[in-house]
């Protein structure tokens, strides 16, 4: 929200951003003409849950290189006080990533647990560092996120982009 309380308009804010930079073209945002989401088949108190950022891993993408960016997986009984948010594109002027809670909400999925809001935390969490690719998100990173929450019973992904 801006100071006055009015919500910012991400998309025009970033496509006027990227205009200033000198892109002629607009970024084209990923869309759906069908949402590809499923109701839930049970109630969220008797589903598995996990969540997944868009930070890299604390020490930062492979090799040092932000171009290396690649779908990761931590354990939430022994997540990180930090995740590498350096190379990731965010208003780095309008906000900070100090707060872990923010983009990787362990302590809120574990308070839910106890109050039994939720019926399980998944071992892992998950990290799709953002690449800007739709064909890379649709095609490689999408299927191994998927194919990790199946191996580990997930019913429900919170997915928290930075």
């Amino acid at each position: 929200m801006d100071a006055d309380g009015t919500p910012v308009g991400y998309m025009e804010r970033t496509r006027l951003y990227y205009r200033a930079l000198g892109y002629s073209n607009d970024y084209r945002w990923s869309h759906y003409d069908e949402v590809p989401f499923t109701p839930l088949k049970k109630p969220l108190a008797e589903n598995t849950v996990t969540i997944i950022t868009t930070a890299s891993p604390p020490e930062g993408p492979p090799q040092g290189n932000p171009r290396l960016k690649e779908v990761w997986s931590g354990r939430i009984d022994g997540a990180p006080a930090d995740l590498d948010t350096e190379y990731s594109a965010w208003d780095k002027e309008a906000t900070h990533t100090k707060d872990r809670e923010s983009y990787l909400p362990v302590l809120a999925l574990q308070d839910l647990l106890a109050a039994g809001r939720i019926g399980a935390l998944s071992e892992s969490f998950h990290g799709v560092p953002t690449k800007y690719s739709q064909r890379q998100t649709l095609e490689q990173d999408a299927p191994e996120i998927a194919r990790r929450c199946r191996a580990e019973g997930v019913d429900v992904a919170l997915l928290v982009p930075l």
